[in-house]
């Protein structure tokens, strides 16, 4: 009988005898290649595919809404009113996505081993900076605008593999509806179902000044997805935390959910209040705001899930078994067994590392595009001057061009917002740190929060972009004579943060890393490689099938058809559908499936990634989870977690009658 399924499967380790069983499908190389070469990862954490021969990405339209916001201004709204290139030289080029797609992924396991062997602390991070970005330095060579490069971490340190990318950096916007389609319900229906969502935009891919020529591409499915049919998802999860230590889990809880819960709900407040000022200020700030809910909702599920005593009992029982095994085993029990307690040992330190650490080395009290600029600025002045294995691993050379595109971008900056987020961030470091701490007194001096935030955002002038390049291109000796305050702030506090980041990764990140790769020993000692490792951002496939569930004892329908959006509607935000769709209306197909949930095991990172079927042909596009799923950072429940896709006729169906996009459904199906 067919099962759902846990698992998010690298390319070159599917379960082809579990598919075989259950679903009497053995992926060929073939297909698993056409998977990997039709899919692709947005660099700044979604994923994508490509749909057609001439470079044309489809993803979630909250993945590209950044790339929407940077291209509007107050007069010409692409959120609220949607964006349609009829012709090709009408596409406008997004400031800051790059698309990567997997081309070869190589073991690299016995190199990063071998380089880091008896080493410890600072020297055992410094030896893995060192391999790392030698290996990916010989992958790409010569081909730095079109390759990447990055050494994958895999089973905490039991494996290391090298994922060679080609690049893609001129991303164009195609399409994109409205905002209150592709986000009907808001946040109230957000990680909910049934959901009535168009949560889609299509970009494409140039190179060289022409649409990117593809010759492997998913194609559409003629009839989309149905109910109970076998569907993959191939895309790019970004974090799961299902194979950490139980001392690493109370970290997450206690730190990073329950504090980073109350910050956000903070923020919000702060960001509405913005945003009610006037709406020019609405504007501007609903990205952001959308990104804190979104966030919020997220990290509460997970909280929600870490506080479960079922799962709490579960986790410990699988860590004791684990122990117990390595006890037991003369090969593995003195070098192995230790290796929990020194994780729960570099945790401790954590907890008392962690204020300074988050606020100051990784810039959390200085919530400003300006300052994450500056930052850039002075670090990579001092560390290109660096050979390339003893810098800091985000300004390797294979790294360069990616914070090029982010430094240079035409991205309009608003002083007025950036104001708020840097005031709030300012007034959460006195708070956290206390009035009288060193670094609150040299970063503030005697101005408050607000005073500080004014002073520095009305005299910058990094929102310049020949500023930027100026000192970009100008090194060391630019920044030294630079008098911008924001640069001088990054100058002042950089060995404080550096020093901080030091303590930490000789502390905490290198006691466990190198004790996670012992744990991933005895893990791969009992079990072998028949498992998956945890969620890297990295190209995974999952398998389940088209399926609801039962909620408190009644059935939850597995498909939602394009009637129950217009019978939701109430012609008030969130549950407003756009003028286009009301005009549309008595042309549509409204039996049409519009969203439907299966069993695949996803995360966040997965937004944007195709879903297809055995004939690797497009059924949908998944774009979020049901409630139960926000626990799946930790574990699945294939009872309850489900995935939530559009569905793929509902994408045409809605590009032709609604958009009168002609072209771009011929492209996308040509017969």
């Amino acid at each position: 009988m067919a099962f759902a399924a846990e698992g998010m499967w690298t390319l070159d380790n599917l379960p082809t005898d579990r598919l075989q069983a259950a679903y009497q499908f053995t992926p060929t190389a073939a297909w698993t290649n056409r998977m990997m070469q039709g899919s692709a990862r947005i660099a700044g954490g979604c994923s994508a595919s490509f749909i057609s021969k001439d470079g044309l990405v489809m993803t979630n339209h909250h993945c590209a809404s950044e790339c929407v916001d940077q291209l509007s201004t107050a007069t010409k709204n692409y959120m609220q009113d949607g964006f349609l290139a009829r012709q090709r030289e009408q596409e406008v080029r997004c400031p800051e996505i790059e698309l990567n797609r997997l081309e070869l992924i190589t073991d690299v396991t016995s190199q990063v081993k071998d380089a880091t062997r008896g080493l410890q602390g600072e020297a055992f991070k410094a030896a893995q900076n060192e391999i790392k970005a030698t290996l990916a330095s010989a992958c790409i060579g010569k081909e730095r605008e079109t390759v990447r490069c990055d050494v994958v971490d895999l089973y905490h340190g039991g494996r290391y593999h090298l994922y060679r990318y080609h690049r893609f950096q001129d991303t164009r916007l195609v399409w994109v509806p409205e905002k209150d389609s592709a986000f009907f319900g808001g946040d109230p229906d957000n990680f909910n179902f049934p959901r009535f969502d168009l949560d889609i935009a299509l970009v494409r891919a140039y190179e060289n000044g022409k649409p990117a020529a593809i010759s492997h591409f998913l194609p559409f499915s003629k009839n989309g997805a149905a109910d109970n049919e076998l569907v993959f998802v191939t895309g790019h999860p970004g974090s799961t935390q299902r194979q950490l230590t139980m001392a690493q889990l109370d970290t997450i809880r206690d730190l990073g959910l329950i504090g980073g819960l109350l910050e956000l709900a903070e923020l919000r407040g702060v960001l509405e209040q913005f945003g009610k000022s006037n709406p020019e200020a609405a504007r501007i700030s609903e990205g952001t705001l959308f990104g804190v809910e979104n966030s919020y909702k997220a990290m509460f599920g997970e909280l929600t899930a870490l506080l479960d005593p079922a799962l709490r009992e579960r986790k410990l029982a699988e860590e004791a078994e684990l122990r117990r095994y390595t006890a037991a085993s003369t090969a593995l029990a003195s070098s192995v067994g230790p290796a929990w307690d020194a994780i729960a040992a570099a945790e401790q330190a954590y907890r008392q590392l962690e204020k300074p650490y988050v606020l100051i080395a990784r810039g959390r009290a200085f919530n400003t595009t300006y300052f994450e600029t500056a930052r850039l600025l002075v670090r990579a002045a001092r560390e290109r001057s660096l050979p390339n294995g003893q810098r800091l691993p985000e300004f390797t050379d294979g790294k360069l061009p990616e914070l090029e595109q982010q430094l240079f971008s035409s991205a309009p900056v608003y002083p007025a917002f950036e104001q708020v987020k840097f005031g709030f961030s300012l007034t959460k470091l006195r708070e956290r740190l206390g009035t009288d701490h060193p670094l609150v007194k040299q970063v503030l001096g005697r101005q408050s929060p607000e005073q500080l935030a004014a002073a520095l955002i009305g005299s910058t002038r990094l929102g310049d972009l020949a500023v930027r390049k100026a000192l970009w291109e100008g090194g060391q000796a630019a920044i030294e004579r630079s008098d911008d305050p924001f640069i001088r702030l990054a100058l002042a506090i950089d060995p404080a943060a550096r020093a901080l980041r030091k303590d930490y990764e000789r502390e905490v990140e290198s006691v466990v890393e190198r004790n996670a790769e012992l744990i991933a020993q005895a893990r791969f000692a009992q079990r072998g490689t028949g498992d998956y490792p945890d969620a890297t951002f990295t190209l995974r496939l999952s398998y389940g099938e088209v399926k609801g569930w039962e909620e408190a004892g009644q059935p939850v329908a597995p498909f939602t058809t394009l009637a129950g959006a217009f019978e939701r509607d109430t012609g008030v935000a969130p549950f407003a559908l756009p003028a286009s769709w009301l005009a549309a209306k008595p042309r549509l197909n409204l039996s049409q499936p519009f969203n439907f949930s299966t069993t695949n095991d996803i995360i966040g990172g997965n937004s944007g990634s195709p879903m297809v079927n055995r004939n690797g042909e497009i059924v949908g596009l998944i774009f979020d989870g049901n409630i139960h799923s926000l626990g799946g950072a930790f574990w699945f429940d294939p009872r309850l977690n489900r995935a939530v896709a559009v569905h793929s006729g509902a994408i045409l169906e809605t590009l032709s009658v609604i958009y009168g996009a002609t072209a771009l459904v011929h492209e996308i199906r040509p017969d």
